[in-house]
């Protein structure tokens, strides 16, 4: 034993010799991470239950299975392992059961209610309903839920002979949505289902979309969202109701703001626990409703003036959770590359954050006293974690063997001022190797939205460009949220200026940090990132390629085109009352000429977000213009990708395209 122990000394390779070899990511680690997330906490806090999402190569698919974690990490048990997606899982009142979402291998009906008893024994399907559950919640009592539900299609075909498609009538203002298609009059609506009965009758009906159902805590009322007021079809006003939970009943309006009550991104509509108040996310001038931050308020469970509780704190609010004794309100909100947690007092409105630090929180779960959620950082995709005596401790590993063997790479915040004197904060990327003092080829990677920011967050294809041996840069330009208001609403309908300011001054500053090397620099980005990258093209010609997704430039060209009527109305008018605001924004198209950068071009042939038409259009300015250029239509793709493979021969492309003209220094 003495001579064994004599041999580590002196050679201590030996120790370490079990250790992984670390490598570089590469972008078949997509199928290798697992997307951890939906975190709910069980009634008496003891267990958490969550998904976690993985990719299958050989099917070219993505699914989702349920775990739960004991409140202390020691117990993990998977409650969930079909071939098909669950989601959505929740705790019966009673903690008897833990119900889901599935459509488990009958697509065509949607997503049924599951219960598997905790006490043993496989999933129940509950409901048999075409078609399917969007959402749902229990009562209080667990004797009823509230499902969310479009109308059944009235033109269901009930033959087996092969038929032409029927015409889509449309009579709507706003008519498409990416992911969904053209809009009919089919609406989602609330519907209450009795689980011993097993009986289903509809609450609410009429021309509108309800969501976001939330009981009482006497499981008297559900309160929920809609846009019912006059004219609100046209405009971002959504409002809270509240109807008995009967059939039959009449929903009364909770909020009457001119802009979106508990609208998109709203994450928690809720009772207090009293029952008193429904707090929920509001928006802040419709004006500008792309670029508000949300806040948080709360309105009289009766009716009556609201309380908007977070209006000093200037930063987009993202969820909300009720405290146990509904002293407090906490929630999650972007503050500058960062997402921390946040708590503002009901009695005296002081806003509190909670736990700092550069990471992303998300997933909000309040019950028993306990809260857990999920954290994201630079070196780790997201786990579930438990908020115990104010400090964050870990519940789940799921990536850790992962993590062990990956080489990632410093993650930096750069700090640039653009030309009128603007500070934009950017994350800058570095390879595993760097080495201070050496200049990397530089890689703008530019984010979507605009109205999001990039951050302290795990971000697999920023690290696959940094791994191949580029600096990869990710500005949060002129319209990203983090920063305030008067940030976001600084492009409002002035797109490709400031941005684009923000965009050359952040690289301008890596290259005057030794950072990048001026001759070799590359760009790209997706969606408003791929807008952007149209925008530099025409607007700076040092770089020697470029990758631009889901993008577009002829913007006249998007109106009745895309799903953004309501933005183009208020930020640039109508294009026969304003046609030099429309050509103003469009300039990439009409300098098309002045582009010198060999440009990918890439897309969804279903994408109504931003249509494939954009891509198309830029494409075949460059093929005139006799500059390279490549065309990549996904087919059947809507916004984003809707397979794995897609996502990793995005990563892949966007690496092909730039080391035609960019040779990064790889190992």
């Amino acid at each position: 034993m003495k001579l064994f122990a004599l041999l580590l000394l002196l050679m201590p390779g030996l120790a370490t010799a079990q250790a992984p070899a670390k490598r570089r990511v590469v972008p078949g680690d997509f199928y290798r991470i697992k997307d951890v997330g939906n975190p709910v906490l069980s009634p008496d806090g003891q267990w958490a239950a969550y998904t976690v999402g993985t990719a299958d190569s050989a099917k070219d698919k993505r699914t989702s299975d349920i775990y739960m974690t004991s409140w202390d990490g020691t117990k993990t048990i998977q409650l969930t392992s079909s071939p098909d997606d669950e989601s959505a899982p929740r705790f019966s009142p009673d903690n008897r059961y833990v119900s889901f979402l599935s459509a488990r291998g009958n697509d065509e009906k949607g997503a049924q209610l599951w219960l598997l008893d905790r006490q043993g024994g496989e999933g129940q399907r509950v409901t048999d309903l075409k078609p399917g559950i969007n959402d749902y919640a229990w009562s209080p009592d667990g004797k009823r839920l509230v499902f969310v539900r479009i109308d059944p299609d009235p033109d269901t075909a009930t033959s087996t002979e092969k038929r032409a498609p029927k015409a889509i009538e449309i009579d709507r203002w706003d008519f498409k949505r990416d992911y969904v298609g053209y809009l009919t009059r089919r609406r989602t609506h609330l519907y209450l289902f009795d689980l011993a009965a097993r009986t289903l009758e509809q609450i609410t009906s009429g021309d509108f979309d309800d969501a976001a159902p939330a009981w009482s805590p006497d499981g008297r009322t559900i309160a929920f969202v809609s846009k019912r007021a006059p004219g609100s079809d046209r405009t971002d006003n959504a409002d809270i109701y509240a109807v008995e939970a009967r059939a039959g009943a009449v929903p009364r309006q909770i909020t009457t703001f001119e802009g979106s009550d508990g609208g998109r991104g709203s994450g928690g509509l809720s009772f207090s626990p009293d029952g008193k108040w429904i707090a929920y996310l509001r928006s802040g001038d419709p004006k500008y409703w792309a670029y508000n931050n949300r806040r948080v308020a709360i309105s009289p469970a009766a009716g009556g003036e609201a309380r908007v509780l977070t209006e000093t704190l200037d930063r987009p609010v993202n969820e909300l959770q009720w405290s146990s004794d509904g002293s407090a309100i906490y929630f999650v909100y972007d503050d500058d590359r960062s997402v921390p947690l946040g708590r503002v007092m009901i009695a005296t409105g002081a806003i509190e954050q909670v736990i700092k630090g550069p990471r992303a929180f998300g997933g909000l779960s309040i019950s028993g006293g306990r809260m857990a959620m999920v954290e994201s950082t630079d070196g780790a995709p997201a786990e579930v974690v438990a908020l115990d005596n104010g400090a964050v401790r870990r519940l789940t590993r799921c990536n850790d063997s992962l993590m062990a063997v990956l080489d990632l790479g410093p993650v930096q915040e750069l700090e640039s001022k653009s030309r009128d004197g603007t500070r934009v904060g950017s994350m800058l990327y570095l390879p595993p190797d760097y080495r201070p003092g050496q200049r990397l080829p530089l890689a703008l990677h530019i984010h979507g939205g605009p109205f999001g920011q990039d951050g302290h967050d795990f971000d697999l294809m920023r690290r696959v460009f940094a791994a191949r041996g580029y600096a990869v840069l990710a500005p949060n330009y002129r319209g990203s949220s983090g920063r305030g208001e008067a940030y976001s609403r600084a492009i409002f309908g002035d797109w490709g200026n400031k941005e684009v300011l923000d965009l050359i001054g952040a690289v301008d500053e890596a290259i005057a940090r030794g950072i990048a090397d001026p001759a070799r620099l590359v760009l790209g980005g997706w969606s408003y990132g791929g807008i952007l990258t149209d925008y530099m093209i025409a607007s700076d010609q040092r770089f020697k390629a470029g990758a631009a997704g889901a993008g577009s430039a002829l913007q006249l060209s998007m109106y009745g085109h895309d799903m953004y009527i309501n933005q183009y109305e208020q930020e640039l008018g109508l294009p026969w009352k304003n046609p030099e605001a429309w050509l103003k924004v469009s300039y990439p198209f009409f300098k098309a000429d002045r582009i010198t950068t060999p440009t990918l071009f890439m897309g969804g042939e279903r994408d109504f977000n931003v249509p494939i038409i954009g891509s198309e259009q830029m494409y075949q300015a460059l093929k005139t213009n006799g500059i390279d250029t490549k065309l990549v239509v996904y087919p059947g793709m809507f916004h984003g990708p809707g397979f794995p493979s897609q996502r990793v021969d995005i990563m892949t492309r966007y690496i092909g395209w730039w080391e035609r003209y960019v040779k990064p220094m790889i190992p």
